[in-house]
């Protein structure tokens, strides 16, 4: 892969992300809407700080905020005495969780009769926040998110299992509010951008409640690929499939996404969504966006008319802090252990050895994950 062709991907894949960005998403509709200030502001999820960054400047250094997010996503980020921010732990809960979730719970229960809320929710909020049914241990919560990543649940099936042990998600949270509205903006990182789903509906409408409730998704995964498509077309590039396809194993897809560039026609191919890893009794380091690309790298080995990026839109892949990687038909066999790397989910260890790996940091943004792949005979 030349250094022109790694250029060129990544620059699609950036003006994706710039596209779902937590303040450009957030200040695009606020700007498009006549939207009342809020009396009382939450925001949650990896995308919190972007997010909040997008309001009015009145509205953030004036209204009660409460703000949660990952663990050094907060970066240099300034508020005024009204905001409450800290960061937690994702993607499995801790501690910090728990007590963030107590407070969220007593901060939106707080709001008074008449308040307006204004929430913000981004992917990552399942961890970041929670508060347990009073039968459940934190134990229980760490053990149930550690088994459902391990076996590879999708996403929509372990945000289901979060529901069921949570007093704060799928609508149990606004159920405490106790105020006249509820604005929802959200980011999706979900097939489908149900935001009873989305962070585990911790932004979702209460069952029965007469509350005035509006949820907008600001941003989302079709929104990125349609922003890699504008770009590569901009320059030139023919484009031969865009599609929201990537719900299943690592190697289903790895298999089906090869074999539909390697016969068919020049041109760029963009995939979308979020795979699900299986992992091995004691596995190593790396994530299901580096595992796609190093599988992906096995099935077109030797190849000269292929590359590709695949990469999380957040900026993080699993438990490293690589986005995601670059391939070719080189990257498999470039060094000896891509089969014992796979095998032993420790994908990241090997693509960092042969320079193969994405490295952006915290992009403020989180709408699952996209491929991008250029053929070129």
């Amino acid at each position: 892969m030349t250094i022109a062709q790694r250029k060129t991907l990544l620059n699609l894949f950036l003006a994706a992300v710039s596209s779902v960005k937590g303040d450009i998403s957030v200040r695009k509709w606020v700007s498009r809407h006549d939207a009342q200030c809020p009396t009382h502001i939450v925001a949650v999820g990896k995308a919190a700080t972007a997010m909040f960054r997008g309001l009015p400047d009145d509205w953030r250094i004036k209204i009660p905020a409460y703000l949660v997010t990952k663990t050094d996503h907060l970066g240099n980020a300034e508020f005024g005495s009204n905001v409450e921010a800290i960061e937690t732990s994702h993607p499995i809960p801790d501690q910090s969780s728990l007590k963030a979730g107590t407070r969220l719970l007593d901060f939106v229960a707080g709001c008074p009769t008449g308040s307006h809320l204004m929430m913000l929710v981004s992917a990552g909020a399942s961890s970041l926040v929670e508060h347990l049914k009073p039968d459940v241990s934190s134990a229980d919560l760490v053990a149930l998110t550690k088994a459902a990543l391990a076996e590879g649940a999708d996403i929509g099936e372990i945000n289901k299992r979060r529901q069921a042990i949570s007093a704060i998600k799928g609508g149990r949270l606004l159920a405490s509010f106790k105020g006249q509205q509820v604005d929802v903006l959200a980011i999706s990182d979900v097939a489908g951008d149900s935001i009873s789903i989305i962070g585990s509906g911790v932004g979702a409408a209460p069952e029965g409640s007469d509350i005035g409730y509006n949820c907008s998704v600001v941003a989302s995964n079709a929104v990125a690929r349609e922003a890699v498509v504008r770009r590569a077309q901009s320059i030139g590039i023919k484009i031969i499939s865009n599609q929201e396809s990537m719900y299943a194993d690592v190697n289903e897809i790895a298999a089906r996404i090869a074999n539909e560039i390697t016969v068919g026609p020049d041109g760029l191919y963009v995939y979308g969504g979020e795979t699900t890893v299986v992992l091995p009794k004691n596995p190593g380091k790396g994530g299901r966006n580096q595992a796609l690309a190093l599988e992906i790298a096995r099935h077109v080995r030797n190849r000269t008319d292929l590359t590709g990026l695949v990469a999380g839109t957040d900026g993080t892949d699993g438990p490293t802090n690589a986005a995601g990687a670059f391939l070719d038909g080189d990257s498999f066999s470039s060094e000896p252990g891509a089969e014992d790397a796979l095998r032993s989910a420790d994908s990241a260890s090997f693509l960092a050895r042969t320079g193969n790996q994405i490295i952006t940091g915290p992009t403020g943004t989180n709408v699952m994950d996209l491929a991008i792949f250029l053929k070129q005979s």
